[in-house]
């Protein structure tokens, strides 16, 4: 199969050729097949949610387990109800408070979704994107589009086209490329099926907002930890190892100058055995490293940078060849939840404390 990459405006005024494009990819998708796209989040692999063959296209594509739930992108609140049995109270506050944007809501299903899409579960993840790429191609394609990051299985997620492009190059039929993400992370995804919401993976939209909007809600241990390989998981990215690079990864944990020192006593170890290092710091901490491959993801207080930053770096690393990369830790409030829990999964919870 040649994958076809089409270039699009990210910013909503789309060119005729544009257009052509996006109905393009409409069709593909009406027609069962696959297309990569970007969202605010990250790209994604979509498909038509409602068909269960394309569904499991998907799946073969990434190499993805058969019970990770696919999230249902829409492209307004009329394309949520037939997805859904009911609409809870607090999904409602929710979907008004941060729709279209970063959160994936969990309802009950409707008779409507098939099994293959929502991973054999009675319900259902939805997400209402707000790049406009995205909301065009689901309105012309008028299907809800079931799509995971379209990278293969385990990998960093794509934050770009061309890591789409290395992951999925004749796996499937189109990639549209509408430049860098804006975010960078996947969306934050809570389970209103619950009297009080649970949330499944953090994001954009951070528990002090979600606090905000309807007052209490949980955390699920899967955030936490890892967790038994029993699990059946309610929504992507909760059971199997995520977001990792090819070599083995280590967050180091403490006060800064412990971590630096810490971080450099691992890497000259590697170093001097003939491995290739890297090593994830900020711009602050720089200038304290020498020898391995070095690289800033930003400035530590500018948490929206590191979290746009992250995955192209591990994939950096990647295409350097890099066999250890060890990382700075970073704190876990507002969007540091989000950050700390993709960088933990990406080390498989290899993570040291200083």
């Amino acid at each position: 199969m040649d994958t076809k990459v089409l270039k699009v405006s990210d910013e909503g005024n789309f060119t005729a050729k544009e257009k052509k494009y996006l109905e393009e990819a409409a069709e593909i998708l009406k027609n069962g097949g696959l297309v990569a796209f970007p969202t605010e989040t990250v790209y994604g692999l979509g498909a038509n949610a409602l068909d269960e063959k394309a569904a499991r296209k998907i799946y073969e594509a990434k190499g993805r387990p058969s019970d990770n739930p696919l999230i249902a992108h829409v492209a307004d609140f009329e394309g949520l109800r037939p997805l859904v049995s009911r609409i809870p109270e607090n999904g409602i506050k929710l979907a008004k408070a941060f729709w279209p944007g970063p959160m994936t809501l969990i309802f009950p299903k409707s008779d409507l979704v098939p099994l293959g899409t929502t991973g054999g579960l009675d319900t259902v993840a939805v997400r209402m994107p707000s790049d406009p790429v995205a909301r065009e191609l689901i309105r012309l394609a008028g299907v809800p589009v079931a799509a995971p990051s379209a990278n293969t299985s385990g990998r960093p997620s794509p934050t770009r086209a061309e890591h789409v492009f290395q992951d999925m190059n004749g796996r499937i039929e189109m990639i549209l490329d509408g430049g860098p993400v804006g975010i960078g992370v996947e969306s934050t995804i809570v389970d209103v099926t619950e009297e009080i919401p649970v949330m499944l993976r953090p994001g954009a939209v951070t528990m002090e907002m979600l606090h905000e909007a309807v007052g209490e809600v949980r955390i699920d241990p899967a955030i936490l930890g890892p967790v038994s390989p029993g699990l059946k998981p309610k929504a992507p990215g909760m059971k199997y190892r995520h977001y990792a690079p090819n070599a083995d990864l280590t967050l180091v944990e403490g006060e800064e100058e412990k971590v630096v020192c810490e971080i450099k006593r691992l890497a000259a170890e590697k170093l001097k055995e003939g491995y290739k290092v890297g090593i994830i710091c900020t711009d602050e901490t720089r200038e304290c490293y020498g020898g391995g491959l070095v690289r800033s993801i930003g400035e530590r207080a500018k948490e929206e940078t590191v979290a746009h930053n992250l995955y192209a770096l591990l994939r950096e690393f990647d295409d350097l060849g890099a066999q250890y990369i060890y990382s700075e830790g970073f704190p876990e409030d507002h969007l540091g939840q989000a950050i700390m829990n993709r960088l933990s999964k990406a080390a498989g919870y290899r993570i040291q404390k200083v």
